[in-house]
């Protein structure tokens, strides 16, 4: 028996739920929310789509933790957006306690679950996470790389007209203006994409890729739900089925590329127990420049969240 609860019945948290139903390799998901009836709506609405779409994945909705004992992972996507006149320390302490509370509340019912968190801002609130669970960071690590490179690979793929399929990418770092593409390690099918774009297209694609939560909440007024939700569960199956992916994921770095006790993006082969292995690239002197440039930012963020003494 598999089981796997989403903690937030949100756009990202029922697209994950969705998306994980379909994969059809899980027995339950369970969608938790403080409010009870719309986790509980979602949850049925997804269920009922399963004659049509032919899974089999059970769905329960649901407001109560004792539901969520016996997960093998939790994915947390639940917190609040940042709205106008909301600082960066505001955003950081409402979701903190929201996800400090969520990862108490889970550990009363699963004693060791993998937690793959989505909530914002992404690198401190993973931090938050294991910080209050206590667990392994093997066990505690957070969904951005695979979105980020996801945007990324969207965006080669338009402009050089070819499926998104063939396009191999990784990128390290924070989760927003600071992350680190890494065009280098880009291949379409093999072929190094420095072989295929010119190279002022592919910075402009890379600095698209930095803002691509931005342009979405411009275009909606809202964050982006489809892609992340897809990413996390992407995360979750890959752990489910041991398939030993090579993702870049949100973890704390014990040395990696010089840096200690900060949440970053790095590639890491993920499968069953969670990561398995973190892999270092050999980076040039510029990409590690960028990379601990990126440290600082989110380091800076860690802080506040720590003076916050939550």
């Amino acid at each position: 028996m598999s089981k796997v609860t989403v903690i937030g019945s949100g756009n990202v948290g029922a697209t994950c739920a969705n998306v994980l139903a379909h994969q059809d390799i899980v027995n339950e998901v369970v969608l938790l929310d403080i409010a009870g009836d719309m986790a509980r709506g979602k949850a049925l609405d997804i269920w009922q789509q399963a004659p049509i779409n032919e899974y089999s994945t059970r769905l329960k909705g649901t407001d109560n933790y004792a539901d969520t004992a016996g997960s093998d992972i939790v994915i947390i996507t639940a917190g609040v957006p940042r709205k106008p006149g909301m600082s960066r320390d505001d955003l950081i302490s409402t979701n903190a306690k929201i996800v400090n509370g969520v990862t108490k509340s889970i550990l009363q019912h699963t004693k060791e679950p993998i937690i793959i968190v989505v909530s914002n801002p992404l690198d401190v609130m993973t931090y938050a996470a294991q910080k209050a669970s206590g667990l392994p960071s093997s066990k505690v690590f957070g969904m951005a790389g695979i979105l980020d490179t996801a945007r990324y690979r969207a965006f080669l793929a338009e402009a050089l007209n070819v499926s998104p399929k063939d396009i191999q990418a990784m990128l390290l770092g924070g989760h927003g203006d600071t992350m680190v593409p890494l065009p280098r390690y880009t291949t379409v099918s093999g072929i190094p994409v420095t072989e295929l774009i010119d190279k002022a297209s592919l910075d402009a694609i890379v600095e698209r890729t930095k803002v691509g939560g931005g342009e979405l909440v411009k275009l909606m007024g809202t964050s982006a739900w489809y892609a992340p939700g897809a990413a996390a569960a992407q995360m979750a199956t890959a752990i489910l089925k041991d398939e030993n992916r090579i993702f870049p994921v949100c973890i704390r770095l014990e040395g990696h590329h010089g840096l200690k006790d900060v949440y970053q993006g790095l590639p890491v082969k993920l499968g069953k127990g969670g990561i398995k292995q973190v892999i270092e690239l050999k980076l040039t002197q510029e990409e590690q420049d960028l990379l601990h440039a990126s440290s600082k930012a989110v380091k800076s963020v860690m802080d506040a969240y720590d003076a916050m003494n939550l």
